[in-house]
């Protein structure tokens, strides 16, 4: 697997299959899917994934964390070509 920090930026992602993890400071963002098929490919998809969610889980019980955030919407700049 990728070196993933979770929340340590605004720019990461980690791709497993058409997952998509996306790293951002006050969240992270998972997005498409995964096929976990069950033969050697499906069980290296299935770690990569354990992987990744287990460094998101051990950064939330690690970081003193708020009740709950306001997650402000993503916002589009002007394409510059």
């Amino acid at each position: 697997m990728d070196h993933f920090s979770p929340y340590a930026n605004e720019a990461d992602t980690l791709q497993i299959g058409e997952l998509t993890l996306e790293n951002r400071l006050d969240r992270i963002a998972v997005f498409g899917s995964l096929d976990i098929t069950k033969d050697q490919a499906g069980l290296a998809a299935a770690l990569a994934l354990q992987t990744a969610l287990n460094a998101v889980v051990h950064t939330l019980q690690t970081d003193a964390l708020p009740e709950h955030i306001s997650v402000a919407p993503i916002s589009e700049g002007a394409n510059p070509f």
